[in-house]
């Protein structure tokens, strides 16, 4: 009976660890201020600390192939040397966002089904960025840029059964990766150092689904 019972407070802990971890799956859009809106997709895996506050981590996935307009207001201003359709060709850009955080979410239950709360993390960015050869623009040149990033945001969730929520929320991201490249322009003869910034800033509206185990 003793061993029983031992075995019953050993295994315990393991079993309320277990139970207290969940899964999100997150869809929606994202508006940065560098980019034109987009499809963005999340995952996040969570660890209960009690009953209304867990920890976790997050990664996302976003996606735009547009024109940089930021950099086609520099090319046209460079030197003089204005070709704004040459300068749209050589702005277009293929980006891939990829932030990753630590995540920390405060809930305020309203009822049994239905809970507010507040979430806010910290991490870093990783762009995978293509765009068009300055010199050549039928070819493609690629770089990766980092940052710092953070998030807040709020939210609400329903229980659609024993260890299934779906919810809605709202958040403001910040990050501004960027790198720097030189441009050897042998027709005006002149060399000069650009720097891309992406300011990933903005806004996201989600949708989810949370599954415990």
């Amino acid at each position: 009976m003793k061993k029983f019972i031992w075995g019953i407070i050993l295994i315990f802990p393991i079993l309320v660890q277990a139970q207290y971890k969940s899964s999100i799956v997150k869809l929606g859009i994202f508006s940065p201020s560098s980019t034109e809106t987009g499809f963005i997709i999340g995952y996040e895996s969570n660890k209960f600390i009690d009953r209304n506050f867990d920890i976790g981590w997050s990664i996302d996935w976003f996606h735009k192939s547009y024109i940089d307009q930021t950099l086609v207001s520099r090319l046209n201003d460079y030197n003089g040397y204005f070709d704004s359709k040459l300068n749209e060709l050589r702005a277009e850009t293929n980006l891939h966002s990829i932030p990753a955080q630590f995540i920390m979410k405060a809930k305020f239950p309203i009822n049994p089904r239905l809970t507010s709360y507040a979430l806010g993390g910290v991490g870093a960015e990783v762009l995978l960025v293509s765009y068009r050869n300055y010199r050549n623009t039928d070819q493609d040149d690629f770089d990766i840029a980092a940052d710092f990033n953070w998030r807040l945001g709020f939210g609400a969730a329903y229980a659609i059964g024993r260890r299934s929520d779906i919810f809605a929320e709202i958040t403001y991201h910040s990050s501004s990766p960027s790198w720097s490249y030189e441009i050897n322009d042998s027709a005006i003869g002149t060399k000069r150092i650009f720097e891309r910034a992406f300011d990933m800033s903005g806004f996201m509206l989600r949708i989810g689904f949370k599954f415990y185990y």
